[in-house]
This record gives C-alpha cells, sequence and structure tokens, in this order.
C-alpha cells in the first residue's frame, strides 16, 4: 500500500494504518485493486443451462417444425421444450427466438385517431345530464 517505510521499525505501514490516516475503508483499497488487477468480462447472471445457444436453437426449430401452427409464440415453445425434457428457462427461449427472428407475427397496434371529444363538455341548461339522459315518455 504504502512505499514509505517507518523511521523506528524500517518497515513499510500497514494497510490499516495508512486507510485510517487517509480516511478509507479497506474494503474500497481491496476493490480496486481487484478491479485493477482481474478485468472481468462481462456475463450473465445465475446457472449455466446444460444447452448452448446453438443447441437450444435447433431444439426450438425441432418445436415450430413439428407443430401444425404457424407463428407459435415463446410461451408455447417454451411449454413444448419443456414436455420433451429440455429444461430452461422463457426468458433464455425469448431471447434465442427474438435473435434468431423466430417469433410469432404481432398485430400492429391501432393508430391513434381523432378523440371523442376535446376534454369540454357544454350543456345547454344547468343540471341536464346532456347524452345520458333517457328521454321522457
Amino acid at each position: 500500500m504504502s512505499q514509505a517505510l517507518s523511521p523506528s521499525a524500517q518497515r513499510p505501514y500497514g494497510l490499516a494504518r495508512v486507510c485510517r490516516v487517509w480516511e478509507i475503508a479497506r474494503s474500497t483499497v481491496y476493490a480496486v485493486q481487484a478491479r485493477l488487477t482481474a478485468p472481468r468480462v462481462p456475463q450473465r447472471r445465475g446457472p449455466k443451462g446444460p444447452w448452448s445457444d446453438e443447441v437450444l436453437l435447433a431444439a426450438i426449430r425441432a418445436v415450430l417444425s413439428a407443430t401444425p401452427f404457424v407463428g407459435e409464440g415463446h410461451r408455447e415453445v417454451w411449454a413444448r421444450l419443456r414436455h420433451r425434457g429440455v429444461r430452461t428457462s422463457k426468458a433464455r427461449v425469448l431471447r434465442v427466438m427474438r435473435g434468431a427472428d423466430l417469433l410469432a407475427p404481432t398485430r400492429p397496434g391501432r393508430a391513434p385517431g381523432p378523440a371523442a371529444h376535446d376534454g369540454t363538455i357544454v350543456t345547454e341548461q344547468p343540471d341536464v345530464m346532456g347524452a345520458w339522459t333517457r328521454p321522457a315518455r
């Protein structure tokens, strides 16, 4: 930590003493040292499945080719994979299917049209409900 030697003992100062003088936590020093010495490649968190993405993609293609329907979603494919004994997460099936452009086609959303009114309703008379009143008999 420190390259200076103690004048009385002729030994380097310890980490605890240097951190106390500098007013920093020792965990900060260890975290910085770990970051500088071993740069890690970011990886997905959690347990790794027994199948690689290529093997899983082949299983997904087999499921899609065996079904008589066109355009099945990732949840149905995930359920069929589980039935075949391939246990993986829905999120991984979705990611692999999205990457291979195998997702079911989706309907486009409704185009935003004109609103029913501009936000102000003016009645002809006070205390009359307008269109929601029932005509008198």
